[in-house]
């Protein structure tokens, strides 16, 4: 029998490549649009956008022309130096960043990083700064947060199996619970806080979304007790929730933003944004630092990947599509479907039991590419340039991969 493209590949994989990630479901060649194709010629319907990433799909040409157009004239430049790609790029962030309706604030600075836990670590350095310039040394983070797995961003990320083989790690941090106004005013009563890190929708944890009141109430406390408020928008952001940031519904100012996943499109690049006049004056030359942060290349990805959310409108139409999309879900009744929840196109579908890894599975039988969030939770992401067609027909597909997954994992249970 002839080894499967898939298969050689693979071999080759587990003999090159460290293999923090374990096998890979696939091996893709090629994009287009919402699509995919794995090396044996077998299309998928990428639901799970490289994880928030590809927000106009995949080889999209803005961005391909953009890539190669400033790749043709200059790929990299020193710290020492910058491209007006670069500057372009921070004066469209400080539009977006800003609240609807409103201009950006004077105060609305821009680093350019290359990944969200990049982002994050800038923030998290704003936030220890500026605890140590007034004498305050605790930072917040909510339970089930995701920050990234650096050391630093790691001190801030809530799953203990993620942080228990690197600890120990920055300490003062303290965990709260997540949308418990209570629990947020007693940590902010013990007082010492400099600063607390929240995602509008905790994303790993299972698409679980902080109300409008609850980051309201975030904002009230940084106000009272001088501590600066972090939103990361790594997942949330760049138009994903039908909004450009995934906390403006909240209609707050947080101190510092960061963002990365999809505001490359697929290109690596991060952004930590201080909307402040507290959080600007944090870090002076020689605080922080980057190699390729501010990449023409990846700035110019970037910047065609905002001009074309921008001119299509799809920042509406994902909130648009997102609403109905799980009034559909909804609308299956399906027993074994116990919630649909989020907001514009990040979804997640909860289940009665812990088998959402069976429906990734029978989804990719299926020609779907979707994700657990977590043990009961299938998480949807997808480009924001999907079609209602396109999103239909994962929902009409959706009670036939429930039920073989429903199936398989009884199998197994009674092959244990």
């Amino acid at each position: 029998m002839t080894m499967s493209n898939q298969t050689a590949w693979k071999t080759r994989y587990e003999k090159a490549m460290l293999g923090i990630f374990g096998e890979p479901q696939l091996v893709l060649t090629e994009g287009h649009g919402v699509w995919v194709e794995d090396e044996d010629g077998k299309s998928y319907m990428d639901l799970l956008g490289g994880i928030a990433v590809n927000a106009l799909g995949h080889a999209h040409p803005k961005i391909a022309e953009a890539v190669a157009e400033q790749a043709a004239k200059v790929m990299h430049v020193s710290n020492f130096f910058t491209t007006p790609v670069a500057i372009e790029l921070g004066e469209k962030i400080r539009k977006i960043t800003a609240l609807p309706g409103q201009e950006p604030s004077d105060s609305a600075k821009v680093f350019l990083a290359n990944s969200g836990t990049e982002a994050n670590e800038a923030a998290l350095k704003i936030v220890k700064s500026w605890g140590n310039q007034h004498g305050k040394s605790r930072v917040l983070a909510l339970e089930h947060g995701f920050h990234g797995r650096s050391l630093g961003a790691l001190s801030i990320t809530h799953k203990p199996n993620y942080r228990k083989p690197f600890e120990p790690l920055i300490p003062n941090v303290q965990w709260i619970e997540a949308g418990n106004t209570a629990a947020l005013e007693d940590a902010f009563l013990q007082g010492d806080v400099a600063g607390i890190f929240v995602e509008p929708i905790q994303g790993e944890a299972g698409v679980l979304p902080l109300s409008a009141q609850y980051l309201q109430k975030v904002r009230q406390l940084c106000d009272a007790h001088g501590a600066l408020m972090v939103v990361d928008e790594v997942q949330t952001g760049i138009g994903r929730t039908g909004a450009w940031m995934g906390h403006h519904f909240a209609q707050v100012t947080p101190d510092v933003i960061t963002l990365a996943k999809a505001l490359g499109g697929g290109m690596p690049i991060g952004a930590t944004v201080t909307m402040t006049e507290d959080a600007s004056g944090v870090l002076h030359p020689g605080d922080h630092g980057t190699t390729f942060g501010g990449n023409p290349v990846a700035a110019a990805a970037a910047l065609a990947v905002l001009n074309e959310i921008d001119s299509h409108a799809l920042v509406n139409h994902a909130k648009q599509l997102g609403a109905t999309w799980m009034k559909n879900i909804i609308d299956l009744e399906n027993d074994h479907i116990r919630q649909v929840r989020g907001r514009g196109l990040l979804i997640g579908i909860e289940l009665d039991a812990d088998y959402a890894g069976q429906v990734v599975k029978q989804a990719l039988e299926a020609g779907f590419i979707v994700n657990a969030a977590n043990p009961r939770t299938v998480r949807l992401a997808p480009p924001l340039i999907i079609s209602q067609d396109e999103a239909d027909s994962f929902t009409d597909a959706l009670p036939d991969i429930i039920e073989k997954a429903l199936k398989n994992t009884n199998q197994n249970l009674e092959a244990n």
